[in-house]
C-alpha cells in the first residue's frame, strides 16, 4: 500500500541533468516551473543559486499570502536537491542522465511532518500528485524552451 505522505511523479526530459539542476538551484526560477500555483514570488530572499545549506524564502499563495523560508536539506550537484521549511516535509528533486536526456523524479516528503493527518484534512495528499506532474511538464518545457530559443 502507497503511503500518502511520499508522493513521487517520474519524467523524462531530453535535456542534460546539469541544465536541468540549474533550474532547480535557481530559485528565482521556481514560479516558472511550479504546477501548484502557490509559488508567486520571482524575487525570492537569499542565494541566486542553491547549495547545501542554503537558506531562501519565497512568496506563497494558498487562500491568502504568505511567505515561507526553506533550507537546502540534501545537495548533490546535477543529481539531486531537495528544501524543507518548518513543517518538514521535503521537496526533493532526483535527476538520472539516460540516452538522450534526463530521469527526473519529483517527491514530496512528509513523513517526518508531526502533524500528518492536518495536511490529509487540507487536501494535501490528493493535490499534490497532479501538482507535481504538472511541475515536471513545466520544468520540460521551460528547459527546453531555452536549449531550443
Amino acid at each position: 500500500m502507497a503511503n500518502p505522505y511520499l508522493i513521487s511523479r517520474e519524467r523524462f526530459i531530453p535535456a542534460p541533468a546539469s541544465a536541468i539542476f540549474d533550474v532547480l538551484a535557481t530559485p528565482a526560477l521556481h514560479s516558472v516551473i511550479d504546477g501548484s500555483g502557490t509559488v508567486t514570488g520571482e524575487q525570492p530572499n537569499g542565494p541566486q543559486r542553491l547549495s547545501a545549506g542554503a537558506r531562501f524564502g519565497m512568496d506563497m499563495k494558498i487562500g491568502a499570502p504568505y511567505k515561507i523560508l526553506n533550507i537546502v536539506v540534501e545537495f548533490e550537484e546535477g543529481k539531486q536537491i531537495a528544501w524543507r521549511h518548518f513543517s518538514r516535509h521535503i521537496w526533493r528533486y532526483t535527476l538520472r542522465e539516460h540516452d538522450g536526456g534526463t530521469l527526473v523524479t519529483e517527491e514530496w516528503d512528509a513523513r517526518a511532518v508531526p502533524a500528518k493527518p492536518v495536511l490529509k484534512l487540507l487536501g494535501f495528499t490528493r493535490k499534490h500528485p497532479a501538482a507535481i506532474e504538472r511541475t515536471l511538464e513545466n520544468l520540460e518545457s521551460y528547459v527546453v524552451g531555452q536549449r531550443n530559443p
